[in-house]
């Protein structure tokens, strides 16, 4: 049996036999935010890990890896969100190099032009737009909303194994809640959303007026209440994971609260420790069950962001 090492020193709850993929968030929130993903082998394909975001130093996501049992050159490729620091630590650009971290870089083509600017032009980086395959059986769908000036790419994976597809949705630094949001998360077995804060903690933080507008103006974060909104719209099938949560201005105990009416299985990330593995099964069925028809076609558009 392949078994994962916990991160906080137990054996993981979550072998790799019989689940599609294991979702790990090493660390979420203002700080720096990363996550880990595995797919694991299967006769035809090697095991695979990828990041989602890397707002962490190098040095300190190689060691929360090694806590995970995962070398820096086991990393398959880092796929971001957007390129903030607290998801893209100035310090990558030098960490991609033999013998250390090899990983390719997947970068929505609107932020090209500041991936330029802070020279991760010179690793080796792909641009990818509403698509983008890391793997024989691993596709990443794309959905861009607005975040700041350049905009965030929200997730969802495709993982084909052998029990049948696996659908991992991760939606962080949303702003608002779309229906094109809603859409591209519609049936995910697991799904990974933020939980940003408390309007009313919000509100009576000693927060400049411009940060606070910022946040909840529409292209910052979401509330504990539009997240749970937007899950409960989602039908998301078994399990959810709450990311970004606010030191400041919120608490696990008011997102997960807010989030309870779900049924699903709830983790909370945090910023300075680990979550449990957590998985991702094939067609989990139940009171959420949906037919789930992926990818779907989406209208011709012109790019939403200049990319500059």
């Amino acid at each position: 049996m392949s078994v994962l090492p916990d991160p906080n020193g137990q054996e993981s709850k979550y072998p790799l036999d019989g689940v599609s993929g294991a979702l790990c968030v090493l660390a979420s929130g203002s700080r720096g935010n990363c996550s880990v993903l595995v797919v694991p082998s299967t006769p035809e394909t090697p095991r695979r890990v990828y990041l989602i975001d890397a707002g962490l130093s190098p040095r300190r996501t190689a060691s929360l890896l090694a806590e995970c049992g995962i070398r820096p050159d086991e990393v398959d490729a880092i796929v971001y969100t957007h390129l903030d620091t607290d998801h893209c630590y100035a310090g990558w650009a030098k960490a991609i190099r033999p013998g250390y971290f090899r990983a390719r870089l997947m970068i929505h083509h609107g932020h090209m032009g500041r991936a330029e600017r802070m020279g991760l032009l010179s690793c080796r980086t792909e641009p990818f737009d509403e698509e983008c395959v890391l793997a024989p059986n691993v596709s990443v769908y794309t959905e861009v909303l607005s975040h700041d000036s350049l905009g965030v790419a929200c997730f969802r994976f495709v993982i084909d194994g052998e029990d049948g597809k696996a659908h991992l949705g991760y939606a962080t630094d949303c702003g608002r809640v779309t229906p094109g949001l809603i859409e591209h998360m519609r049936g995910v077995d697991t799904l990974a959303i933020e939980s940003n804060y408390c309007p009313q903690m919000q509100q009576d933080s000693d927060r400049p007026a411009f940060l606070k507008n910022r946040i909840m103006g529409g292209s910052g974060h979401l509330s504990n209440q539009l997240s749970a909104g937007a899950v409960a719209r989602m039908r998301v099938r078994e399990h959810l994971v709450l990311l970004h949560l606010s030191q400041q201005c919120n608490t696990p105990e008011l997102a997960s609260k807010e989030h309870d009416h779900s049924g699903l299985t709830q983790t909370i990330s945090t910023q300075h420790q680990a979550t449990p593995w957590i998985p991702i099964n094939a067609g989990v069925v139940g009171a959420n069950a949906v037919e789930v028809v992926f990818p779907r076609h989406k209208a011709t558009q012109g790019s939403l962001f200049g990319g500059r």
